[in-house]
């Protein structure tokens, strides 16, 4: 009977210290040192004069693809560029291998920059092969502040 008290006794103690230990609240993370909460600024992605979805004739977007892209924020202050992504949707055609019919379809062609204007390759290819009707999609623009500081600009 003395054995089964003290399985009894050292069972509910066990248990007591597991609930104990189990409740203590976890520490709150230290922040490092120095730690500034930074709220970005709100910025807009600009080429040329267009800083939206825009529609523009033929020759203003030849032109367009030859300047470089900028980033600013509402005080004008200019952010460097670090990545962003072009889109070239263009039309394209394609043939069914039965009938042999050809139909137009949009194709698609993308890269990722990291120097502005963009490249002189992809420039003369466009302004080569762009039609009436295509576009240019600019997106996941990385912008980069005086402080090295990285933020998305809006895309167009």
């Amino acid at each position: 009977m003395a054995t089964a008290v003290k399985y009894i006794l050292g069972f509910a103690l066990s248990c007591t210290i597991t609930a104990a230990t189990a409740q203590k609240p976890k520490p709150t993370p230290a922040k490092p040192a120095g730690f500034q909460k930074f709220t970005p600024p709100k910025l807009i992605s600009l080429l040329g004069i267009n800083s939206d979805t825009a529609t523009v004739f033929l020759e203003e977007a030849r032109q367009l693809v030859k300047i470089p892209l900028k980033v600013t924020d509402d005080k004008k202050n200019v952010y460097s560029i670090s990545s962003y992504h072009l889109q070239y949707r263009r039309r394209a055609v394609t043939e069914d291998e039965e009938s042999g019919k050809v139909s137009p379809i949009m194709s698609a062609v993308s890269d990722v920059f990291r120097e502005t204007p963009l490249p002189a390759r992809w420039s003369k290819i466009l302004v080569e092969q762009m039609r009436a009707g295509e576009e240019l999609f600019f997106y996941d623009i990385v912008a980069k502040d005086d402080k090295g500081r990285l933020m998305f600009a809006p895309q167009f």
